[in-house]
């Protein structure tokens, strides 16, 4: 009778929480990676109300002195959304934050590179999936201490859990599987092989009978049952498959899925079949996505438009943007969190300016890129993001009239390339990439 009561009065809470209407005292969060702060956002208002700080931007985090988060990249919370963990891949660490006060409360180090984690169903344990390695970290949110490690294959990516505490499910961003675990016990149960082994998110549709899991690499969506525990479908989604979010429109469920590649948000409809609805337009790069508790919006998060985007999911139409940190990669809606509607507690202004993109053009070969300019103050950064070049390749950048390149990067075995370069500012501000000691495969015009 108390395990009926227990799922019962969870089942309860998600449901209050899905049907809230936005309120000004929610929240919506954003985890930003290169300028290591948690951007805060009123989606009553559709405003940035401030940043939370936990670090220094980039470049400023090489010193064998600094202290501060780096690459803030992961957003989990609690069942109750009094707390808010923020996981930085690059300092290996899960930061515990009060939602109302925006406070920092406590701080877990982990192994190398953990990339996403959640509160358990009940609110008792915080699984921290830890990517550089092979296993799930499990956290007391009261200590803050580890206290057991999950074995898994290498590289696990993200993990949630069903409401009825019994199941976690979790994605890997290295190996094509999915581990079905047992939550008391701390075992897998099963293993469920995939089509891709880059697998960064996976959701729950609102009525929990499926998992959503996207594969980046390849751009698909593949679908699990979480009665049968079997594949039950794969989509072709497109290039940079991120995020996705659920939203319940006109009594039916429809799938929203971040297409970094092609600066759109794609919608599914959720049935047997699942088909595409609609390819709304965004801002550069969208990655995080998800809904709020009325179904009537879906926040966007662009990574290379350093902000936030908000749609409305009975037009499908983009009808706000917001200015954020730089990067922002997870992104969460939060409801009742705030004391008041315009609470501002412990938050900085805005650290960072606007990002510039420019798309690259190829010139006579066949090849795709773009690059974010974002400054520095004296100095500039400027990242790179290649595709469809020649394997195992070396590229030169370079910027503006300069001589020489700014940045070198070697392709992979798909022919891909990202990277960062810091530099001065440059006059006309025109980025060309070069095969080493050969032509040029992609151009841009002036950005100035």
């Amino acid at each position: 009778m108390k395990q009926l009561a227990f799922a019962a009065a969870i089942g309860m809470a998600f449901s209050v929480h899905a049907e809230a209407a936005i309120s000004p005292l929610d929240r919506v969060y954003t985890a930003d990676q290169n300028t290591n702060t948690v951007s805060v956002f009123s989606p009553a208002t559709n405003t940035l109300l401030g940043q939370i700080k936990l670090g220094n931007q980039r470049p400023d985090v090489l010193s064998p002195l600094y202290k501060g988060e780096i690459n803030v990249h992961g957003l989990g919370f609690s069942p109750d959304h009094k707390t808010l963990i923020a996981i930085s891949n690059g300092s290996n660490s899960v930061t515990f934050i009060d939602t109302a006060t925006n406070k920092v409360k406590g701080k877990t180090y982990v192994g190398r590179s953990p990339h996403e984690g959640f509160f358990s169903a009940d609110g008792k344990e915080v699984w921290v999936v830890v990517r550089g390695e092979d296993y799930i970290s499990v956290i007391d949110p009261v200590t803050f201490r580890e206290t057991h490690r999950i074995q898994t294959e290498l590289g696990p990516g993200m993990v949630q859990f069903h409401p009825d505490g019994k199941l976690a499910f979790a994605v890997s961003s290295f190996t094509p599987t999915v581990d079905i675990i047992d939550v008391a016990t701390h075992t897998i149960i099963k293993r469920i092989s995939v089509v891709s082994p880059f697998s960064p998110f996976l959701q729950f549709t609102p009525d929990y009978s499926e998992i959503w899991m996207t594969h980046k690499d390849v751009g698909k969506v593949t679908r699990i049952s979480t009665k049968t525990l079997e594949v039950t479908g794969v989509i072709d989604t497109g290039f940079i498959t991120n995020h996705l979010a659920f939203a319940k429109v006109g009594g039916e469920v429809r799938a929203y899925v971040t297409i970094g590649g092609e600066n759109v948000v794609k919608v599914y409809s959720t049935g047997p079949q699942a088909k595409l609805l609609a390819t709304i337009p965004t801002g550069a790069l969208p990655h995080g996505a998800w809904t709020s508790d009325d179904n009537s919006r879906v926040y966007i998060g662009l990574e290379n438009g350093d902000g936030v985007q908000v749609i409305d999911t009975a037009t499908n139409k983009v009808i706000a943007s917001m200015g954020g940190g730089q990067a922002p990669q997870a992104l969460v809606y939060l409801s009742n969190v705030a004391p008041s509607a315009t609470d501002a507690a412990n938050l900085v202004p805005r650290v960072n300016q606007d990002s510039v993109n420019i798309q690259l053009k190829p010139v006579a070969v066949e090849a795709k890129g773009f690059v974010v300019v974002r400054s520095l103050g004296v100095v500039e950064s400027i990242e790179a993001f290649l595709y469809k070049l020649k394997p195992d390749t070396q590229y030169d950048v370079y910027a503006g009239t300069g001589a020489a390149p700014v940045g070198s990067f070697r392709t992979n075995a798909m022919g891909m390339a990202n990277g960062t370069m810091i530099g001065p500012g440059h006059a006309d501000g025109a980025i060309t990439v070069r095969q080493a000691g050969g032509a040029t495969v992609l151009t841009s015009l002036s950005h100035k």
